[in-house]
């Protein structure tokens, strides 16, 4: 073992707590549901970034480059001054939803540049201009463009206000290294790009977080109080009922700043406070100079060392700080500090240098590495009661009625706080379910033990519904996405087993029992016409379809989807596959995998056959599968729009290795009673009886002949499609609407209202889903990488000798292993430098392109253009994104 999986050990063992401190920091608190409080449910407008620095949080904090323990007890985060700003820059500004023309959007330029697992070293970079921050203009001109026709095209960035022009901006790097798991180094290194000296107000702030103001009789408030001060350094000693004691130093002869972290009603509410010095003390000090705002007597919750720095042009200055659980250092900067430093960093190289493919190049190392700081950023203190948020505080007025049956009021079990991997910290800084499980994979790649206790915690009785129902994001709990919990977790067994030699059996047995739940709610609630097909709203598609699957339809009825169904036969065979790894030593598995798999065949024939007449959501004319429109007089519409729902069928497939089918013998009779008996169930599913490559038996919806193409062979009229670059097949992966609505949009014409579907493969057009998602034209990582790995399952079924011509039409006959390794080449192209040394990932954007300074750090977007592979949609979505390393990982591994 390395030093960083010594330590990952010795936390999995709870001999040392390396995990404790960490990233746990949000980077937007304010307009999230959880600190909403107001009747309507507004959350962006009931706390807003103006109120921010003013106003003390419930739930959480936030910060730039922070860090905090895994309660969030304790909160470090830089802030930073320019002399012209009118605020100090606390925290990362966007747009909110209703401000961007493309619906919320972080306006900053900030990267993960690195972090070990345990976090024992941590890099972040945060760009800040010494001009003033154009907060005002970002939001005029974002909002004009909304009003403009297809909301005004591209969004209006940071870069094109010109504050970076002549690079007249600072680089703040902040490292993070462990020397043990309580004491904590950091260095703030402060560069100064432009041609001319130019002054930063630098202040590294500690604080706790405001956890007694909700009920100041029972909670015994902490404190952070001046220890001593010489020409070396300064020393703040903390205390807090839970953490005890410990010492926070600043390095040099820093003005100490102590304020409260209280909420300044005076200037929100109009009404006296508390205390005379409040959240805003310090930054009402160091802009407005108010010399009363701070506490003279050297006490608070929340203190800044007040650094002014003078950075010559082209230079860097550094300041140093340490944080520990105790006071007992003599030389908290001396040789020590700078030889622990470089110990961490030379480890976490060595660590990030084992888990590589050995012969990747440079770029792509460094594209990984940065992906997987990123997952490990992105990690953040979740922490949310609904039961408290319903009925308010003991120290806080009652909040409105109307929300005892709003938003969320039915999820009064769910008790979260915890450390969750977020999909973006600034843009989405709240869990979402099927996000998380993609997370999950990267995440095992280099600490298993985290991403297993993600699929097990969202399980657990405090966030899974007594129902069953797992809760999807906390906009809307009770919203529906796809069920990928069951695939991750399988995903997730086998990656540990592979990387560790063991499988961790009580994790999977322990998941798989909950799901069981989660699979009977799919059955019970999502199946409306109770004949194994479902619906379940938008599954995460957002604007995918012609109308809103989450609402009410303009036609009346119902849509029987293609994807809900297609997904749902997906979870079928993923817990039949873990049933039967279980099964190898229970053989009361051996029952739960029989029920899987006959599920798996009614859901099979239901595709094929649904209603009275036989409506099928496979359209043999087309060649694809379609979402079908139930209309209230019986009658029925399939909805040809050429999506990613009539590509999702294909996920739906397993392979069962003859071994372990020998091993199983009460499945294997029960599997063969079925070929021998049930012709009817059998002609829907691909291949159970044909043996494959291997002898393996295969298990799919799309069926598929071994030999030449007959009639009913849907995967190959699939593929065709899917590898098409007319269609789907797109330079830089699989498009989520096929481009053949380019010139063909689909209309659907109700009421009087023309309902239309256009191939767009950059942002959307309309506002639905609030603008800032689309799924008509763009890729996206998550679908991509199902269909990577659906491709390979098929392959090790059909071995070497089926191939299909790739791109359809080129005359290139490649097998479905290397269709899968062309479309995971075709991803990570969106992030290399091609013969010229662009990325693609970056478009246009000339500053990421050319200047040394930017071009080799990595953003990992929501999604990207259909067309040129231009990031798009949420910057820092490192979440399912991140999705990028592990197919570095396998390319390389398998190349």
């Amino acid at each position: 073992m390395n030093s960083e999986e010594l330590r990952l050990e010795e936390d999995r063992t709870k001999k040392t707590a390396w995990k404790k401190w960490g990233p746990y920091l949000s980077e937007r608190q304010w307009g999230t549901v959880r600190e909403d409080y107001s009747a309507t449910g507004e959350a962006w407008d009931y706390f807003t970034h103006d109120q921010a620095r003013s106003r003390t949080y419930r739930w959480g904090e936030d910060g730039i480059g922070g860090i905090s323990d895994d309660k969030q007890q304790l909160c470090f985060a830089i802030a930073l001054w320019n002399g012209k700003d009118p605020i100090l820059k606390e925290r990362i500004f966007g747009l909110t939803g209703s401000q961007g023309n493309h619906g919320e959007d972080v306006k900053e330029y900030y990267f993960y540049l690195d972090s070990t697992p345990t976090h024992s070293y941590m890099k972040f970079l945060y760009k800040y201009p010494q001009s003033e921050y154009p907060y005002g203009w970002l939001v005029e001109e974002n909002q004009r463009r909304m009003g403009m026709d297809k909301r005004g095209g591209m969004e209006f960035e940071l870069l094109d206000t010109g504050v970076f022009d002549e690079n007249r901006y600072f680089d703040v790097f902040v490292e993070y290294v462990k020397a043990d798991s309580e004491d904590i180094l950091i260095k703030i290194s402060v560069s100064n790009r432009g041609d001319e000296a130019a002054t930063l107000h630098l202040l590294p702030t500690l604080w706790f977080r405001n956890t007694w103001a909700w009920d100041r009789e029972n909670t015994q408030k902490p404190t952070l109080a001046q220890k001593s001060t010489n020409s070396n350094y300064s020393c703040v000693e903390s205390n807090h009922p839970v953490l005890g004691n410990g010492c926070f130093y600043a390095q040099g002869d820093a003005t100490l700043l102590f304020t409260e972290n209280e909420t300044n009603n005076e200037r929100l509410f109009h009404v006296a406070n508390t205390t005379p010095y409040v959240k805003d003390g310090i930054n009402n000090y160091v802009v407005h100079g108010q010399k009363d705002a701070v506490n003279p007597d050297g006490t608070g919750t929340k203190v800044s060392p007040h650094y002014i720095l003078e950075v010559g042009a082209g230079q860097t200055q550094v300041v140093n700080l340490r944080l520990k659980d105790s006071a007992n250092s003599s030389e908290p900067f001396g040789t020590e500090f700078e030889q622990i430093f470089a110990t961490r960093k030379q480890e976490a190289d060595e660590f990030y240098t084992d888990i590589a493919p050995k012969d990747i190049d440079g770029d792509r190392r460094n594209i990984q590495r940065q992906a997987f700081a990123g997952m490990m950023w992105s990690k953040q203190f979740y922490n949310y009661n609904i039961r408290n948020w319903l009925k308010g505080d003991p120290d806080t007025p009652p909040p409105p009625e109307q929300r005892k049956k709003g938003r969320n009021s039915t999820w009064t079990h769910l008790e979260n706080e915890d450390i969750i991997s977020m999909p973006d910290k600034w843009e989405y800084p709240w869990f979402a379910a099927w996000d998380l499980a993609f997370h999950c994979l990267p995440i095992s790649l280099i600490d298993p033990e985290f991403a297993k206790y993600q699929l097990d915690v969202m399980t657990r009785e405090w966030y899974m519904h007594p129902n069953g129902q797992m809760p999807a994001y906390e906009w809307n709990f009770g919203d529906v996405n796809p069920p990928v919990h069951a695939w991750a977790t399988w995903r997730v067994y086998q990656i540990d087993r592979k990387k560790t030699g063991k499988g961790d059996r009580a994790f999977l047995e322990r998941v798989f029992q909950k799901l069981l739940l989660n699979f009977t709610w799919w059955v019970n609630r999502k199946d409306q016409g109770d004949n194994n097909v479902f619906e379940g709203g938008f599954l995460g598609l957002d604007n995918i379809g012609v109308f809103d699957r989450s609402s009410p339809l303009p036609t009346g009825g119902y849509i029987e989807q293609s994807d809900g169904t297609s997904w749902m036969a997906m979870y079928c065979l993923n817990m039949l596959t873990i049933a039967l790894e279980l099964a190898i030593e229970n053989s009361v598995y051996e029952d739960m995998a029989t029920k899987f798999f006959e599920h798996f065949l009614y859901i099979a024939e239901a595709m094929n056959q649904i209603g009275g007449d036989n409506t099928q959501l496979w359209d043999p004319e087309d060649g694809f599968f379609y979402d079908v429109l139930n209309l209230p007089d019986g009658g029925d519409v399939h909805l040809k729009v050429r999506s990613m729902v009539g590509l999702i069928p294909l996920y739906a497939v397993m392979t069962i290795e003859p071994e372990l089918l020998n091993q199983l013998s009460g499945f294997k009779e029960r599997l063969e009673w079925f070929i021998e008996n049930r012709d009817d169930l059998k002609c829907n599913v691909a291949n159970m009886a044909e043996l494959g490559a291997h002898e393996r038996r295969l298990l799919a919806l799309a069926q598929v002949t071994r030999g030449d193409y007959v009639s009913g062979d849907r995967f190959r009229c699939i593929i065709s499609k899917l590898l098409d670059e007319s269609e789907f097949f797109g330079d830089y992966g699989i498009r989520a609407l096929s481009r053949y609505h380019a010139d063909d949009p689909y209309n659907f014409y109700v009421g009087g209202q023309d309902y239309r579907v256009d191939y767009e493969p950059a942002e959307s057009s309309t506002g639905l889903f609030g603008g800032n998602s689309n799924w008509r034209g763009p890729v996206w990582m998550p679908v991509n990488y199902l269909l990577i790995e659906s491709l390979q399952k098929f392959h090790h079924y059909l071995g070497d000798d089926f191939k299909v011509e790739c791109p359809t039409g080129s005359g290139n006959w490649l097998t479905l292993w290397e269709v899968a390794t062309e479309m995971s080449e075709r991803l990570i192209r969106i992030f290399t430098k091609d013969e010229s040394g662009r990325r693609p990932l970056y478009g246009a954007t000339e500053k990421f392109q050319n200047d040394p300074y930017w071009k080799d750090l990595i953003l990992f977007n929501e999604y990207f253009h259909g067309d040129n592979g231009a990031g798009i949609g949420a910057n820092h979505q490192t979440g399912w994104t991140g999705l990028i390393a592990k197919l570095i990982q396998q390319t390389g591994e398998y190349s």
